[in-house]
C-alpha cells in the first residue's frame, strides 16, 4: 500500500517541520486539502502554500481541491509544481475539460467523489484519470469515522478498472486505521490517506504498518 499522510492534521505553525517528518518516516506523498468555504465549509490554504510547500518536500503532492468551480482556479494551481490535482464532479459542469487541461499541462489529473456521490458519474472520463479518490467519510473535517459503504464503492470502482484494462490507481480518505486499512486493500485500494492515525503516534510506526499490509 502507499500511504499519502493528509497534513490536514499537522500543526500549522510547524508545517514545514511536519511535513519534514513525514518524509523522514517513509510517507510515499503528501495530501494537501484545499478547502474554499463554499463547497465544503472550512477553509485552509490555496496556491502559495503548495508553493511553500514544494520548496521543502521532493514527496508527490497531491492536492485535494474542494472547491467550487475549481476550472477558475485550476491554472493557479497547475502552476504550483503539485504532482497530482484532484477536482469533483459535483463541484464543476466542466470536469472532462479540466482533466484534459491538467494532462496537456503536464499534472496527473484525479477524480474524487463525495461519500455519497454514486460511482456512475466517472463514466465518461475514466480513460482520462490517474487516480479515483473516494471519500470514505463527511469531507471538510479530520478525525472521522470510516463509513463501510465505502467498500462497496471502492468494488465497484476496481471493478470498472479492471472491465475496461485501466491502470489508474484507487485511493481513499477518512477514518484510515489499521482494521479499515485493511478492508479498503482487500475492496482494491492501492493509496490510503491517512491524517489523525498517522500525527496521533509514532510517525515511522504508523506509515510502515499501514505499506506493510
Amino acid at each position: 500500500m502507499l500511504v499519502s499522510p493528509s497534513i490536514l492534521n499537522a500543526d500549522y505553525v510547524r508545517l514545514a517541520e511536519d511535513i519534514q517528518r513525514l518524509e523522514v518516516a517513509g510517507a510515499d506523498a503528501i495530501h494537501i486539502d484545499i478547502m474554499d468555504g463554499i463547497f465544503v465549509n472550512p477553509i485552509t490554504w490555496g496556491p502559495p502554500t503548495i508553493e511553500a510547500i514544494r520548496g521543502v518536500t521532493d514527496l508527490c503532492l497531491e492536492v485535494h481541491l474542494m472547491v467550487d468551480k475549481p476550472e477558475r482556479v485550476l491554472d493557479a494551481y497547475i502552476k504550483t509544481n503539485a504532482d497530482l490535482l484532484m477536482i469533483h464532479p459535483e463541484s464543476t459542469v466542466y470536469l472532462r475539460k479540466s482533466l484534459l487541461e491538467m494532462k496537456a499541462r503536464g499534472v496527473k489529473a484525479g477524480v474524487a467523489l463525495k461519500l455519497e456521490t454514486p460511482v456512475q458519474v466517472l463514466g465518461n472520463c475514466l480513460e482520462l484519470v490517474d487516480v479515483v479518490l473516494l471519500l470514505t467519510c463527511d469531507e471538510g473535517f479530520g478525525g472521522q469515522t470510516f463509513q463501510a459503504l465505502s467498500l462497496d464503492k471502492i468494488a465497484e470502482v476496481a471493478q470498472l478498472r479492471d472491465r475496461y484494462g485501466l491502470d489508474f490507481q484507487i485511493e481513499v480518505d477518512g477514518g484510515v486505521n489499521m482494521e479499515t486499512a485493511k478492508q479498503c486493500k482487500a475492496a482494491g485500494a492501492d493509496v490510503l490517506v491517512a491524517g489523525s492515525y498517522v500525527f496521533k503516534q509514532d510517525m515511522k510506526q504508523a506509515i510502515t504498518s499501514l505499506q506493510a499490509l
